[in-house]
């Protein structure tokens, strides 16, 4: 078992005073409800917003005891809370997607088990990081983004405010830069540029808690509407989902490490996948971080919402969610402040929500797939596949 524990987090210096950082953040909050009053929708965000990042600074006091993941469970939920529909769990979709891909990425990885993989990773992390470099020099124009090689990150990738970090030691194909140009630069450096542009609403250039499932699941929903993602990518980020479950019922870190490594990855990838799910948290089980939950949930959440969008005749609201880092609640009230100025629309964006004409056409197909016959009209096509 790795020897983390609250005396070793003890040693690490967050690199500033935790009650002064926590007392700052809720007078920020008092000064808002002060200013603003405590019905004013924008002082709302901003309030929820200064609160959050005072529990983060609880959660951080907090490494290594159980108390982590108590704080941890409020920020970023959990696999085993519910849809907005009351009922499924970000866990059902786990368990469910689990039996999905495991069959595809089988397909997958028989189609090239006889052959030659067509995306070999023989980039370096200095190669990939010019390349990203220069795709995103296109995108971006005359605002600069650094890309560059780090030995810091546990991820293959990190954005920041204005820049892409890849992991030194790393490898990459070239089937990873178009997903990661897509999902570090398109979303997370879009959404970080576009909340620093704006003119008034300025602290939509950080991403509080809250913000996590909008900014993951739409790093992911991008991919998978540009054809970029793959099935072991999609089951590595499930297998995360599931992984989080098992820790909170009382895996260890051994325990969640063998569970990854008999679902077939090598060594390595097992390490830093569980070091994810236990970074904080207690390593004897119970108490991980839960954060990697969000990114299934953030697809489902975000497909929903843009969906739903079209249908009700608010697509304006859809562009909305690259203004910054933002919760869809956020969404309809920060679009009724573009008239006063307060909010400006987002300057960056996808390729596919410039021009949402596509995605409209998506999702009115999509709408009448999901309530085409269900079961029946799979068992009609499992008949046919099964003749001879």
């Amino acid at each position: 078992m790795p020897k983390v524990d609250a005396a070793h987090y003890s040693r690490i210096d967050l690199g500033f005073d935790a009650r002064a950082k926590a007392d700052e953040f809720e007078e920020i909050a008092r000064d808002v409800v002060r200013d603003l009053g405590e019905s004013d929708s924008v002082g709302q965000i901003m309030t929820k917003t200064a609160l959050e990042y005072r529990d983060v600074v609880h959660m951080l006091v907090a490494r290594g005891t159980p108390a982590f993941y108590t704080w941890s469970r409020k920020l970023y939920g959990s696999p085993k809370e519910t849809f907005p529909d009351g009922k499924s769990t970000v866990r059902d979709l786990g368990q469910m997607l689990y039996k999905l891909l495991t069959h595809v990425d089988d397909w997958g990885a028989g189609v090239t088990r006889g052959g030659i993989d067509p995306y070999p990773r023989v980039l370096d992390a200095a190669e990939a990081a010019k390349q990203i470099g220069d795709r995103l020099s296109a995108f971006f124009g005359d605002a600069h983004v650094r890309v560059e090689a780090d030995d810091g990150i546990l991820a293959d990738a990190a954005a920041g405010s204005d820049y892409v970090k890849v992991r030194t030691g790393a490898k990459f194909s070239l089937r990873d830069l178009d997903i990661l140009e897509a999902h570090e630069g398109w979303v997370h450096v879009a959404t970080s540029l576009n909340g620093q542009a704006q003119p008034v609403a300025k602290w939509l250039a950080k991403g509080p808690p809250r913000t996590s499932a909008v900014q993951e699941g739409l790093a992911a929903l991008v991919e998978m509407f540009t054809f970029r993602t793959h099935p072991r990518r999609a089951r590595r980020l499930n297998d995360r989902v599931l992984a989080v479950d098992k820790a909170e019922d009382g895996a260890n870190f051994l325990d969640v490490f063998e569970w990854f490594r008999t679902e077939g990855y090598e060594e390595d990838e097992c390490f830093n996948a569980s070091r994810r799910i236990f970074r904080g948290g207690v390593v004897e089980g119970g108490a991980p971080f839960t954060k990697d939950a969000c990114y299934c949930k953030g697809i489902v959440l975000n497909y929903a919402f843009i969906r739903s969008a079209i249908q009700h005749d608010r697509m304006d609201l859809i562009p909305m969610l690259f203004v910054g880092k933002v919760d869809h609640e956020d969404v309809p009230v920060l679009a009724a402040y573009i008239s006063h100025g307060v909010v400006k629309p987002p300057r960056f964006l996808p390729p596919i929500f410039r021009d949402l004409n596509g995605l409209a056409i998506w999702m009115a197909y999509s709408t009448f797939f999901s309530q085409l016959g269900g079961d029946a009209i799979a068992e009609h096509y499992a008949r046919l596949f099964a003749r001879k």
